[in-house]
């Protein structure tokens, strides 16, 4: 009998019957639509799975308590804002349970008591809420911004020994006293449940579609061929189909089809056109795997199911001693080519989008064209990204994909001089804005992090960072952001480490990311690395941080008359860059201001900032030298 430990989600519909026989069909439709813009999304991006339907319920499993968690409040925040448009007595209310637990595993199923404590707090719950056992409530108080409330010890049904239980607090819910009725609350869940039709119930559950999110790309990771042969190489296509689709899952840009519903293709000869039109999807990847003497070669390949056309092509010869290594690697790698706002499934979209009259684009096309405009960060691509996102948001207030890139422009846009205070409140609002929206998106956490990063708040950023970096650990876009911060978190050396663990992610990543790692590698006081990343970068992306940091590389690395004529060119297009004008910015700590301090002396950057600026500076800190004038 296999058990592991594992972290359990139960979820119920609350008062089912009655809402069916009010309007059954209409409330089959909402149901159905929940599942499949709501539930199958959010638990896989939580890196979670559905292992039974039943009745008017789910279970899912995780195996992250602090994923479990964070899943079961954007779920119930994602209901809220799907009700607030459908009348009172139509709305589909959820209770959820979670138990951290001992499970027995039998095939895709588990059972056991982590399972039934699991089903017994989902009954304590309020309609709407979240109720956690003690030993989640203990891994997660620390990890995650969500209040608990102590409910005690609850005797529940079929548990011999009381259950310790703990109420989530959601935005809204303010703590209260513990009920006083002797009746136990569970005892009413029972009686509900007792008279609910399980038949009618479970076929809702059952027959929910998985079809794509509207106005998203949606994509189907078909099995890995096994050209071996072998039982061995079939077990790393498997494991391989698996930890692309996982790892896929974890965009939030585009929809990935569960691999049960592909799996009825493996071994098959197919034609992705059929499987286009039979999973409902614009892409399909597929691949295969074969085994020569001690070498491991696989191809992977992304195709257009309207066209049949191969977008995007790889392959990768490995030794075959380290099976497991090849598959996380060329899973992750393939994930970051693919995803992510330079991925070639956006890419697609954009190619799209430019074939449509302005006057048609939807929301999602104006952001898609804007995300292309910004990744070329340049000024006046910025500016015209800037109208872009600003229509795309206006079109749709609820796009939170927008808002994130949104932040990304105005604080470039900041970064370039242009309004800095103006840009930088904008960024901050669109970032808090992205946050509230999507919470468990990870670039969401990201760009929350950034914004705190630029008001000085380092301790309350990294924490945010962390968040998206645990919820999306192979995320190749997510870790080049943290790289540069990590200097300001007073970790230089992790960020430059962390440079070549971004670029094995994503071998082929965009120019933009540059900066920032150039911009470790200058934190570390690796000046080499630093001005070759600086040079791959290239003059024509550089902001006031990236010319200072890019001269005061050069003087520091003894190439000093380079340096005068970078400080000349960098003069010429800022004329007031000066040593204190890049000291007085709020995210330097004090060894990253030191540093830009010494090296820019070097460099021979002048070091007082002109009136004006200082006068824009509510307590301006000033050079020895700039005083004494």
């Amino acid at each position: 009998m296999d058990r592991k430990l594992s972290t359990i989600l139960a979820a119920d519909v609350v008062g089912y019957s009655a809402l069916m026989e009010r309007d059954e069909a209409g409330t089959f439709e909402r149901l159905r639509a929940g599942r499949k813009e709501l539930f199958e999304p959010e638990i896989a991006r939580h890196h979670g799975h559905i292992f039974k339907l039943m009745g008017d319920g789910m279970l899912a499993e995780f195996g992250s308590v602090v994923d479990a968690v964070e899943c079961a409040v954007a779920l119930q925040r994602g209901l809220v804002e799907r009700n607030g448009a459908v009348p009172e007595d139509q709305r589909i209310q959820v209770r959820i349970g979670i138990n951290l637990g001992e499970v027995i595993v039998e095939g895709e199923d588990r059972y056991g008591e982590g399972v039934n404590v699991a089903a017994r707090l989902q009954q304590l719950a309020d309609p709407g809420g979240v109720c956690v056992s003690g030993k989640v409530a203990k891994e997660v108080e620390k990890k995650l911004a969500f209040g608990l409330e102590p409910m005690g010890e609850q005797k529940v049904k079929n548990i011999a020994e009381p259950v310790q239980a703990f109420r989530v607090l959601l935005e809204g819910q303010a703590r209260r006293r513990p009920a006083r009725s002797s009746f136990p609350r569970w005892g009413w869940a029972a009686v509900v449940v007792s008279i609910l039709v399980p038949v009618l119930v479970g076929l809702v559950w059952q027959f929910w579609p998985t079809a794509a999110v509207v106005g998203k790309p949606s994509v189907a990771v078909l099995p890995f061929d096994n050209y071996g042969g072998d039982e061995a190489t079939g077990r790393l296509a498997d494991g391989l189909t698996e930890d692309v689709i996982t790892d896929l899952a974890r965009f939030p840009e585009f929809q990935v089809i569960a691999r049960n519903s592909t799996e009825t293709y493996k071994g098959k000869s197919v034609d992705v056109r059929e499987v286009g039109k039979a999973l409902d999807v614009g892409f399909v990847v597929e691949g295969s795997i074969a085994r020569e003497a001690d070498r491991v070669r696989i191809t992977a390949q992304l195709i257009d199911t309207k066209t049949a056309r191969h977008l995007w092509s790889q392959r990768w010869d490995r030794p075959d001693n380290e099976v497991f290594a090849i598959q996380t690697e060329i899973a992750e790698q393939i994930a970051n080519r693919l995803g992510g706002g330079a991925g070639l499934i956006q890419e697609t979209g954009r190619m799209a989008a430019h074939r449509k009259a302005p006057s048609n684009l939807n929301a999602y096309e104006l952001y898609l064209l804007g995300t292309e405009r910004l990744e070329q960060v340049d000024r006046v691509n910025l500016e015209a990204a800037l109208g872009l996102l600003t229509q795309a948001v206006t079109s749709d207030p609820g796009l939170a994909r927008g808002w994130i890139e949104l932040f990304h422009t105005h604080s470039l846009l900041a970064s370039f001089g242009v309004e800095p205070e103006r840009n930088r409140n904008l960024a901050q609002a669109a970032a808090e804005r992205a946050l509230a929206l999507d919470p468990s998106d990870p670039e969401a956490h990201a760009v929350y992090g950034s914004s705190l990063g630029m008001r000085g708040d380092f301790a309350r950023a990294e924490a945010e960072y962390e968040t998206a970096l645990r919820m999306a650990p192979n995320a190749a876009e997510i870790l080049i952001f943290y790289i540069g911060w990590t200097p300001s978190f007073g970790k230089p050396e992790r960020g430059a480490e962390l440079v070549e663990r971004a670029i094995r992610l994503d071998p082929n990543y965009p120019a933009w990311a540059n900066r920032p790692f150039a911009l470790a590698y200058f934190m570390a006081g690796r000046y080499a690395e630093a001005v070759a990343m600086f040079e791959r970068l290239g003059t024509a992306r550089h902001n006031l941080w990236s010319w200072s940091a890019h001269a005061g590389a050069l003087a520091a690395a003894g190439r000093r008359e380079e340096a005068a004529t970078l400080v000349a060119r960098a003069r010429a297009t800022h004329p007031t860059l000066t040593i204190e004008s890049i000291a007085n910015e709020a995210f330097w700590n004090d060894a990253e201001r030191q540093r830009f301090i010494d090296t820019m002396r070097l460099a021979g950057f002048p070091a007082c900032a002109t009136p004006e600026a200082l006068a824009k500076i509510e307590k301006p800190l000033r050079l020895q030298e700039c005083v004494s004038r």
